[in-house]
């Protein structure tokens, strides 16, 4: 049946394959490649089995959400067939109580990637430009090519750097910014580098941006970072800069990738322009219920935290220890160096059944990023490190 359909077509008709449609496209989407994700988790899963595979490539929270967020999930399956509340008041009341801001600051998205791009369609275009560091997430690249805005980079710190190798170089990001600059991406901690800067250094930074400059904080770790530790948020700074404005999620401390919510927290008039860009109903009900049901169990977010801290702690030591550099983290993830042995490792671990991100797309092809698990999936991973290294060959540089 289908051979007949396919030899009715008419002969002369054009071949409709993605070269074709890519020359019809925007001259913005032409210049882009599409998200790589790594690997097939599903195709992995279906192998390995869900059980016997170590999945620590996606930065997720292997400890689960909160209980009162799996009951609210629940709570919510009887009106399925109902839309979700397309201002999503009761989760933004929740968090503007959370962070001491009006719930008119609040923008709720499909994770904070979506956030990100759209952000990038409402404040650049053609002939604009949008700066980032090297070694930045890649949805800010993404964004600004997907804009038609052209892609400033900053170079990072240097590997040589004592305290914050490949870290945001702050004064090298406010000179890349220029009269043409309409938009400032910073991660804070970062991913995939997992550094970070401090407060006085983003206070200094800020004060060097001009008025008409939208800087935007993606702060997706932020919950996961040390007490103690001196990693800068946006909220402080927020009422003295109403060109600052910061993104967070609910896929990363929270435990609730699978349900993407990632909110925005900026001024009024900035929120309502995005509201302009924002999909109707762009957060499901189970997802909204559950949020607000995670940010009042402040119990759990801080055992997830404190487990994390622990076995951040362990699994940097422990790769330490087997001779591999590992750059200093705030975040549920390491970066480490393994040399020009990197590719083989890494598709080794695959072959038993660890899964780890490669770093080639960042250009970074000697490191990997490592989530940190929990003690037991950190146990295996080491384990079966181990295994690799003797058959690669020791003595990583």
């Amino acid at each position: 049946m289908s051979a007949a359909r396919a030899d009715t077509r008419d002969p002369g008709a054009p071949a409709c394959d993605e070269a074709w449609f890519a020359a019809r496209a925007s001259r913005a989407v032409q210049g882009l490649r599409a998200y790589d994700p790594g690997h097939d988790l599903v195709a992995l899963r279906r192998r390995f089995g869900e059980a016997d595979l170590v999945e620590l490539g996606s930065n997720e929270n292997p400890y689960g959400p909160s209980p009162a967020a799996r009951a609210a999930i629940l709570d919510q399956l009887h009106a399925l067939h109902r839309y979700p509340d397309p201002l999503g008041a009761d989760l933004k009341r929740a968090l503007a109580a959370r962070h001491g801001v009006d719930p008119g600051q609040l923008l709720l998205g499909n994770g904070s990637h979506e956030l990100l791009m759209q952000l990038a369609q409402a404040f650049a275009g053609p002939g604009e430009e949008v700066v980032f560091s090297r070694y930045g997430f890649a949805v800010f690249a993404l964004a600004a090519q997907a804009a038609g805005a052209a892609p400033r980079v900053a170079e990072a710190l240097p590997r040589e750097h004592a305290a914050m190798p490949l870290g945001h170089d702050l004064d090298a990001i406010a000179a890349a910014i220029g009269p043409r600059t309409k938009l400032v991406y910073l991660a804070n901690p970062n991913n995939p580098t997992g550094t970070w800067f401090g407060r006085a250094a983003f206070a200094a930074f800020m004060a060097r941006v001009p008025a008409e400059t939208l800087v935007v904080m993606d702060e997706a770790y932020a919950e996961l970072a040390d007490p103690a530790a001196d990693v800068a948020s946006a909220l402080p700074l927020l009422p003295r800069y109403p060109n600052l404005a910061l993104t967070r999620t609910f896929s990363k401390a929270y435990g609730l990738a699978g349900l993407r919510v990632g909110y925005l927290v900026g001024v009024p008039g900035l929120v309502a322009v995005m509201e302009r860009l924002r999909e109707s109903f762009n957060v499901n009900a189970p997802a909204l219920a559950a949020c607000e049901a995670a940010l009042g169990d402040a119990g759990h977010l801080r055992w997830v935290s404190g487990r994390n801290a622990e076995q951040r702690r362990a699994l940097a030591e422990a790769l330490a220890a087997r001779g591999l550099r590992v750059y200093p983290s705030q975040t549920n993830f390491v970066l480490a160096e393994f040399g020009p042995r990197t590719a083989r490792i890494e598709a080794a671990l695959v072959a038993r059944g660890v899964v780890l991100r490669p770093m080639g797309g960042y250009g970074l092809p000697e490191c990997l990023r490592i989530t940190v698990g929990s003690a037991d999936e950190n146990r295996r991973l080491l384990a079966a490190l181990d295994e690799v290294l003797a058959e690669t060959g020791a003595g990583i540089p």
